[in-house]
């Protein structure tokens, strides 16, 4: 599993000093890879195809949750439709309207939990 971020920089920096480094730590333990500075390409059969510091890479997959920060951005929204139940919208790519770290945190977990 990964927690990838377009912000160059630490994963999960954002988030309070007291429970931010909780919340990475815990991810970290149980086997999630985090990435910063990532572009995302596009997703087909084979996942999610991103960028990194200029290097083209694949990310294996068959779920994608998309959880996009505190703008909303809907990377391949046109395509969503032909996913159907393995793409899942979540945190600012849902609904941006404010700063929210704690609700897109609980939506990925719930998420998670039903996956």
């Amino acid at each position: 599993m990964w927690v990838m971020q377009r912000k160059e920089g630490r994963v999960g920096k954002g988030p309070g000093k007291t429970t931010g480094w909780i919340h990475k730590k815990t991810l970290e333990k149980r086997g999630v890879h985090l990435l910063g500075g990532v572009s995302y390409d596009k997703i087909d059969d084979k996942g999610l195809h991103i960028t990194v510091k200029g290097e083209s890479k694949l990310i294996p997959a068959d779920k994608v949750v998309v959880c996009a920060g505190q703008e909303s951005v809907k990377p391949f929204e046109n395509e969503w439709p032909d996913f159907g139940n393995k793409l899942h919208v979540i945190g600012g790519a849902d609904y941006a309207g404010e700063l929210d770290a704690v609700r897109a945190i609980r939506q990925g977990v719930e998420l998670a939990a039903k996956l």
